[in-house]
């Protein structure tokens, strides 16, 4: 594996790093295919930083599309251990306007896609990480503080529901997750979450509220969504610079150690070939 130890995910709006200097563009392959777009790498201060859009730079891949396995496997063969997502979210409450930043800290999945693919076990290793926290107890504070040293307006906690898209919610979906008491609603989150659990990467949310969902407002309108992700862009490089500049590479959290007691097949059954697909994943238990 390589020594960058940082990435940040970029959503919608933020397809590259303002901050990032020294730039190398690295084209990555995986077993599960090429990664949503070639990765950046470049220098925040004192820290090699990896930066990968998320729907690839020209905005071309569908929610649905997105190749996490590919995304976190690539960043796992850099040698990352933090992952900073960034991405737009809907609002579900009238006190989390449009410009705020959510920090969640919880996730829920109302996603239909197949379930194989928000994993990377099975073939012949059945492995079941804990995931009642899964969202990072260092990072997330780092990004709050930096949030706010920044001047933005945010909150400190909340549950990100992953919705499937690729269309808006509807006004009965809407109310429903409301009723539920949901914070905000997006459509990527949650695998990246699980696969970066999974590859023992410490991962955190920084969601971008740019609308009410149509609980509130008639429709959800692209135009009104894209303008307040550019509200939001100058904003959000701030931040992401004020945290990683804050962030101790080598510090360590509880996802470091996921797979520890978590593989439940006897290390002499694994297949070779899936311990091959799994290299970086399971270098420190083979």
């Amino acid at each position: 594996m390589g020594d960058v130890k940082i990435a940040v995910i970029g959503g919608s709006g933020l397809y590259a790093m303002e901050g990032l200097t020294a730039l190398e563009e690295r084209t990555m392959e995986t077993p599960f295919g090429p990664p949503s777009d070639s990765l950046r790498i470049g220098r925040v201060g004192d820290h090699e930083v990896a930066f990968l859009a998320r729907h690839g730079r020209e905005h071309r891949l569908l929610p649905s599309e997105l190749p996490h396995r590919a995304n976190i496997h690539a960043l796992k063969q850099l040698g990352v251990r933090f992952i900073i997502s960034v991405s737009a979210v809907g609002s579900l409450k009238i006190t989390l306007p449009p410009g705020l930043f959510v920090f969640p800290d919880q996730f829920f999945d109302r996603t239909k896609r197949d379930p194989q693919e928000s994993t990377f076990f099975g073939g012949g290793i059945v492995a079941h990480v804990g995931f009642g926290q899964p969202v990072c107890e260092v990072l997330r504070p780092l990004l709050v503080a930096a949030a706010r040293a920044e001047g933005a307006s945010c909150q400190d906690g909340g549950t990100y529901v992953n919705m499937e898209g690729p269309a808006f919610s509807t006004r009965a979906e809407s109310n429903f997750h409301r009723a539920m008491g949901f914070d905000v609603v997006g459509m990527t989150n949650l695998a990246e979450a699980k696969l970066a659990r999974e590859a023992e990467i410490a991962y955190a949310t920084m969601a971008m509220v740019t609308d009410f969902d149509c609980w509130h407002d008639e429709e959800v309108s692209v135009e009104a969504v894209i303008a307040q992700l550019g509200a939001n862009a100058k904003l959000a490089q701030r931040v992401l610079t004020r945290a990683i500049a804050a962030l101790d590479p080598n510090a360590t959290a509880r996802s470091h150690d996921a797979l520890k007691g978590a593989i439940f097949t006897a290390r002499e059954k694994w297949p070779a070939a899936r311990v091959a697909e799994l290299g970086p994943i399971l270098a420190r238990y083979r």
